[in-house]
């Protein structure tokens, strides 16, 4: 039995081929492949679907939201480690205080001991209880005061127009370092009153405040800041010594080590009867014997301190300029912030010597600009026959009249070179208010 083959089923009309998936749509187009129909159904089980349009951009959307809730876990490992950093600052911060609890509990001890253990227990004198009480509160009164200005006085930062404008800060940024940065500073700092200069002759400038340093400006990395005039940072003050609170700094020197010397003077005659049992064994013994010991150790200590930094006042230096001397243009000189004693003396703590012992705030000046004896003749120092001072010698040139602030620049009104006619000289050649950008157009 035969049997009648089958005729080939006719050739199906090849698919039209799916239009490319748009960078980041939900699905393909209408004529697919049944694959693509089945993966559609598999993923729109509701029929829908994502077709080609508008609507690809809202499941772009809910697929990047996906991607980022799927990511939201790791966000609490960032927070913990951003946390555990502010804890740490924080730790730190109190840890700066230390010193300043530790001395502020002796001197809450030492009060306890002098007052109460030795002049109410101890003496048995009216007039000596009397005078002791007075003279302590005195000098108590002026140390805690001082001590106080010196820890919560702010130091001062420089000014607004030492900071670059945003324009110079993107060409500082743009330019490759070398000579190209330099030149960048040169015009930020063509109108500022400075001076000094760097090891290798550039613009003082700090990366991390984005500033045109001042003279004798530094930056402090335990304040993270630029502290005009910096001596150094205090740890037993947990504050930074410089322009705002150098005076106080001072006093509260002067005025603990006379607040020691006086509570050694004062209680040396009971130590000595306790020490060789003259006196009745009793609770006031370890006080006024240990008090006399950690007075007379303190005073060792302090006399030496405030006898350095009276020496820096008479030098018109700070402890960083003792160790770096400030770098001139043309030179370093250690001594081209010196006035003269005078000078020096009442440029830290004033003109009007009602003032000068208390810690109130005289100092002359902003902390921004200084007088330098580069730039005129003191009198007070010792000159050279050609009337020029010894820091000055060899050097010929001129300076403008008048770049420091009116505050500062009384300091300079009796000295020659400091003349109008100096003025007009060097107005002509350059007509910058910079002696340092002044000498380097020169050469």
């Amino acid at each position: 039995m035969h049997h009648k083959e089958r005729p080939d089923p006719a050739p199906e009309a090849p698919a039209e081929a799916a239009p490319p998936a748009r960078p980041g749509g939900g699905g393909a187009g209408r004529a697919g492949p049944p694959h693509e129909g089945e993966e559609r159904g598999r993923r729109d089980p509701v029929g829908r679907g994502c077709a080609a349009g508008p609507r690809d951009a809202e499941c772009a959307a809910g697929m990047r939201c996906g991607k980022m809730a799927a990511a939201a876990p790791s966000a609490p490992a960032a927070g913990a480690t951003g946390g555990w950093g502010g804890v740490r600052r924080r730790c730190q911060r109190l840890l700066y205080w230390v010193p300043v609890l530790f001395i502020s509990s002796i001197l809450c001890w030492s009060y306890y001991a002098y007052v109460t253990q030795l002049c109410l227990l101890t003496m048995t004198n009216i007039g000596e209880k009397v005078v002791c009480l007075v003279a302590y509160h005195i000098f108590f009164m002026l140390f805690v005061w001082s001590y106080w200005k010196t820890i919560f006085t702010l130091p001062m930062n420089p000014s607004k127009e030492f900071h670059l404008s945003y324009s110079d800060k993107e060409s500082l940024e743009r330019e490759p370092r070398g000579e190209s940065q330099q030149e960048v500073l040169r015009r930020a700092a063509k109108d500022l009153p400075i001076y000094t200069r760097t090891m290798s002759g550039a613009i003082r400038y700090c990366d991390r405040c984005h500033l045109v340093k001042p003279d004798r400006c530094h930056h402090c990395s335990v304040c993270d800041k630029c502290i005009l005039k910096m001596d150094h940072h205090c740890p037993w003050v947990n504050n930074c010594v410089g322009f705002s609170n150098y005076k106080f700094f001072l006093l509260f020197l002067a005025y603990s080590l006379l607040y020691c010397l006086f509570i050694a003077a004062t209680d040396l005659q009971y130590f000595i009867k306790f020490w060789t049992n003259g006196l009745p064994d009793t609770q006031a013994k370890f006080h006024i014997m240990f008090l006399f010991f950690a007075a007379a150790m303190f005073s060792v200590s302090l006399s030496s301190l405030f006898g350095y930094h009276c020496w820096l006042v008479s030098k018109n230096k700070s402890t960083l300029e003792v160790f770096r001397a400030p770098i001139f243009h043309h030179r370093t000189d250690k001594n081209g912030f010196s006035l003269g004693f005078s000078k020096n003396l009442r440029q830290v703590f004033g003109d009007e010597k009602k003032y000068w012992l208390l810690p109130i705030f005289s100092s002359l000046g902003d902390g921004c600009s200084f007088p330098t004896c580069l730039v005129n003749q003191d009198p007070e120092q010792a000159s050279t026959p050609g009337g020029l001072t010894s820091t000055c010698k060899n050097e010929n040139h001129l300076f403008p009249a008048k770049p420091l602030r009116d505050s500062q620049s009384h300091l300079l009104t009796d000295t020659h070179s400091w003349s109008d006619n100096g003025a007009k000289a060097e107005k002509g050649k350059v007509g910058m208010s910079n002696p340092a950008l002044t000498m380097e157009n020169e050469t």
